[in-house]
C-alpha cells in the first residue's frame, strides 16, 4: 500500500494529489451534514431538537479543522466517519430505509477516503516546505 500510495504521488504530484482529496472532503462533508439534517428534520414526523444535533454537532465541532486545512482534524474527521459509516449500514437494514441507509454509508466513506487522503498528502507537503 505503501509502495502504491508513493508511486501515485509521484506520478501525479503532492499538490495534485492534495487538492483532490480536499474536494473530496468538501462533498463529502456536505453531503454528510445535508444527509443528517434531513435525517433529522423531514424522516421524522416533527422536528426533535435532540437527535438533531446528535447528527449534526459531530460533524460541525469538524468545521474549524476543515476550513483552516489542518490535516490533523482531518484525520480525527476520518475517524469520526466511519461511526456515520456504521450507522448508514444499520440504516440500510431497516425495512424502507435501504436507499438512506446506503447513501450515508457510501457518502460517509467517501469522505473518510478522502478526510485520509487529505491528511496524509498535506502533512507530506508541509514537511517538504
Amino acid at each position: 500500500m505503501r509502495q502504491w500510495l508513493e508511486g501515485l504521488e509521484a506520478r501525479h504530484g503532492l499538490d495534485t494529489l492534495t487538492e483532490r482529496s480536499r474536494r473530496l472532503v468538501l462533498g463529502g462533508y456536505v453531503l454528510l451534514l445535508l444527509l443528517m439534517l434531513y435525517r433529522g428534520v423531514a424522516v421524522q414526523s416533527e422536528v426533535v431538537l435532540g437527535p438533531l444535533i446528535a447528527f449534526v454537532l459531530p460533524l460541525v465541532l469538524f468545521l474549524p479543522s476543515i476550513l483552516g486545512r489542518r490535516p490533523r482534524g482531518h484525520a480525527w474527521l476520518a475517524f469520526v466517519s466511519l461511526l456515520y459509516f456504521t450507522q448508514g449500514v444499520m440504516v440500510a437494514t431497516l425495512p424502507g430505509q435501504g436507499l438512506r441507509g446506503l447513501l450515508e454509508a457510501l457518502v460517509s466513506l467517501a469522505l473518510f477516503t478522502g478526510c485520509m487522503g487529505y491528511a496524509r498528502f498535506r502533512s507530506r507537503q508541509l514537511r517538504a516546505a
